[in-house]
C-alpha cells in the first residue's frame, strides 16, 4: 500500500473518529441539560446562515484542535489543580444556553479548572470567594487558563468559540426580555463584552455589546473577535475581575445596589431561582 493510501485511510479513521466523539458528547450533554420553563419566552431571532450551518463546524474544528495541540497544557493544569486546589479537577455550574423554539433558555452544564478551594466555616457553610480564591487560581484566572475547560462545551455543542458569555441562572432571572436575545445565540468562550472591557465595564454596557454581536454575526467578526480576546487575556490581562473584588458581583446584586429593584423585587427573583434550580430532571 502506497504512502498516499495510508494516509489517506487514516485521515479517514481520524475524521471517524472525532465524529464519533462529537455524537457522544452531544448526547452526554442532551441529558445534562434541561429547559428553563417558569420564565416568560422572548421573540425567537432569525438565524443567517453562517450561524445556521458553518459556525458549529468550525466550533468542532476549533475545538477538538485546540485538544489535540494544547494536550501537554491540559494534563499539566490538571495535576497543579489536584495538587494546589484538589478534586474535583474541573469545576461545573449550571448555565444559561441558548433559546429554544419556544423562546425559552436551556440551561447546561459548563466546564472550568477550578480556581477556589473547597474551605468552610465552622457550620460547614463554603468561605467567601475571596478567601477561597488562592494566588494559584487568581493566576488561573488571569490568564484565562481556568476558560479552557470549556472547550468541552464547544465540542459538545452547548457553547460556541465566540458569542454572550453564559452568565449565571440567578443573573438570567434579572434580564429584561430586550437582554435575553443574547441568548438567541449559542454562548461563547469570548464576545465583544469581553475584548471591550470584560468584567470592568457594567452590566448595561456588557448586554449592550452582547446585542451589537447578535446583530452582526459572521466570519470575520468571529476571527477579530479570537485575534483579540488572546490579546487581552494572554498579553494585556485586563477586566478580569471588578475593582476590589474576588469574583465579579452578580447582576441581581448589582441591580439592588444600585436602586435598580426593590428588596422585595430581589427576593422575589431570587425565589424563581430556585423554582428554576429545582425543575432540573
Amino acid at each position: 500500500m502506497s504512502k498516499k493510501n495510508k494516509a489517506v485511510i487514516a485521515i479517514g479513521l481520524a475524521g471517524t473518529a472525532c465524529v464519533t466523539i462529537v455524537h457522544i458528547m452531544s448526547k452526554k450533554a442532551e441529558k445534562n441539560t434541561y429547559k428553563a420553563k417558569d420564565i416568560e419566552p422572548v421573540l425567537v431571532r432569525k438565524k443567517g446562515f453562517y450561524e445556521k450551518y458553518i459556525k458549529r463546524i468550525l466550533d468542532i474544528i476549533c475545538g477538538i484542535g485546540t485538544i489535540i495541540v494544547f494536550s501537554p497544557l491540559y494534563v499539566i493544569l490538571a495535576i497543579l489543580v489536584k495538587i494546589k486546589l484538589g478534586s474535583p479537577v474541573l469545576f461545573t455550574q449550571e448555565r444559561p444556553g441558548m433559546i429554544c423554539e419556544d423562546g425559552r433558555e436551556m440551561i447546561f452544564i459548563m466546564y472550568k479548572f477550578r480556581s477556589m478551594t473547597d474551605a468552610r466555616d465552622e457550620n460547614g457553610e463554603l468561605l467567601p470567594d475571596e478567601m477561597r480564591l488562592t494566588p494559584f487560581g487568581k493566576w488561573l484566572r488571569e490568564t484565562s487558563l481556568d476558560e479552557l475547560g470549556e472547550v468541552i462545551n464547544i465540542i459538545n455543542g452547548t457553547m460556541s468559540v465566540i458569542g454572550p458569555r453564559p452568565q449565571l441562572v440567578k443573573d438570567l432571572v434579572f434580564m429584561t426580555k430586550e437582554q435575553r436575545i443574547r441568548h438567541t445565540a449559542k454562548p461563547g468562550l469570548s464576545g465583544l463584552a469581553q475584548i471591550n472591557g470584560r468584567n470592568s465595564i457594567c452590566w448595561e454596557k456588557k448586554f449592550d455589546w452582547d446585542l451589537k454581536y447578535i446583530n452582526h454575526i459572521n466570519f470575520m467578526t468571529d476571527i477579530k473577535i479570537i485575534i483579540e480576546s488572546i490579546y487581552k487575556a494572554l498579553i494585556k490581562r485586563e477586566g478580569i475581575t471588578q475593582e476590589d473584588m474576588a469574583t465579579a458581583e452578580n447582576l441581581g446584586d448589582y441591580l439592588l445596589n444600585c436602586g435598580k429593584v426593590s428588596q422585595d423585587e430581589y427576593k422575589q427573583k431570587m425565589g424563581l431561582v430556585k423554582k428554576l434550580m429545582d425543575s432540573v430532571i
